[in-house]
């Protein structure tokens, strides 16, 4: 098994939504910021990914045939040179709607999480800096105009780099049909996901946080 499908977009672009819409259809499974919380041992390979130590992706990978969201989107470079024959999907947004959501949700987290008295919760907040708030925006997240400059930066430069005919610009409310097309798969007869809004995303990650301790604690 190998990776089919990269996800370039950065977190909070309705990547969940999208992990969920793959797998969905048949690209099961879908590697997702959540998968690192059953996978503590992930935790040292990204961030020595951070380092520039590239991992086997193969073996990172074993077991899921797409990535979204952060870690691995920051990766995207190093995925498609390991898997060429995947398609690309860079998620995006609003750029200032973008930036609320991100101020509200996964930054404040992390900060909560590098506090926190659990030590996974922060090795976890520790990778998140070293791999998202460090190495992408300096940790000036109280720089909004900072912030959105090395969003749209980011994306430019998924578009400059992926061949056209293997890049999927998508959006979120695009639903399936343009998703469909570029994947070559049948519209599924039900509506596309539509998951973690900002409330939904403080409960999703309380659940998660507490299913991932639950099985740790059983290893």
């Amino acid at each position: 098994m190998s990776i089919d499908v990269i996800g370039a977009g950065f977190g909070r672009t309705g990547t969940l939504s999208l992990k969920f819409a793959l797998e969905k259809l048949g690209f099961d499974k879908c590697y997702h910021m959540m998968e690192v919380q059953f996978h503590p041992e992930h935790v040292p390979i990204w961030r020595d990914a951070a380092r520039g130590i590239n991992p086997d992706w193969e073996t990172l990978m074993q077991g899921y045939r797409a990535s979204v969201d952060w870690p691995s989107a920051n990766f995207w470079r190093e995925q498609l040179a390991a898997f060429p024959q995947a398609k690309v999907l860079l998620t995006r947004r609003d750029p200032e709607k973008w930036y609320d959501s991100v101020m509200n949700t996964i930054w404040p987290a992390s900060q909560a999480n590098a506090a926190s008295e659990d030590p996974r919760a922060r090795l976890g907040a520790e990778m998140a800096h070293e791999v998202i708030w460090d190495r992408v925006f300096d940790r000036r997240m109280d720089d909004k105009a900072h912030v959105i400059a090395c969003y749209e930066a980011h994306n430019q430069d998924v578009i400059d780099s992926v061949p056209a005919s293997q890049l999927l610009v998508y959006e979120p409310g695009q639903g399936w049909e343009p998703l469909c097309d570029f994947l070559g798969v049948a519209e599924p007869d039900e509506p596309y996901p539509r998951v973690n809004s900002t409330d939904e995303f403080k409960a999703r990650w309380a659940q998660i946080s507490e299913s991932a301790n639950d099985k740790n604690k059983s290893q």
